[in-house]
């Protein structure tokens, strides 16, 4: 029996504050799956603008839309995901996950985006720690 993609991903997830899950992929693999087959048309994506990282998607629950503060969180999870993860600030693109589209023949991790808004956000975590995320495939 094949693997779902869940299983085949290796993800890092974290909670925000609400309950909010946050997914983060670790490699160009898994920002694929992550991306173009576990984010829903109304979850929320972020990337790091203009360099590589993570992709990262803020899953939203049907029926419920995430307050602008749960939304800058995420974005901080992406900048966090990336080289910039020093920075003071950093630009993060987002969009629905709806308008995430891999271009033919595209390596994995390259994908196009429609529609996007740019955050300027400090990269982050949401644990105390600021350095620790659970990640899908680990108990617990």
């Amino acid at each position: 029996m094949p693997a779902s993609p869940e299983s085949a991903a290796r993800l890092f997830r974290y909670t925000l504050p609400g309950g909010w899950v946050v997914l983060a992929g670790r490699t160009d693999r898994d920002n694929d799956l992550l991306s173009l087959k576990l984010a829903r048309p109304n979850d929320w994506w972020f990337h790091v603008k203009g360099l590589p990282g993570s992709h990262v998607v803020l899953q939203v629950p049907s029926g419920e839309e995430p307050d602008r503060d749960t939304v800058r969180a995420a974005a901080a999870v992406a900048a966090w995901h990336s080289r910039k993860r020093a920075a003071r600030s950093v630009a993060v693109t987002a969009t629905r996950a709806r308008y995430v589209t891999k271009p033919r023949g595209a390596p994995p991790g390259t994908v196009s985006i429609r529609r996007e808004t740019v955050l300027q956000v400090k990269p982050g975590l949401p644990e105390a720690a600021g350095i620790r995320g659970a990640s899908a495939d680990d108990p617990g």
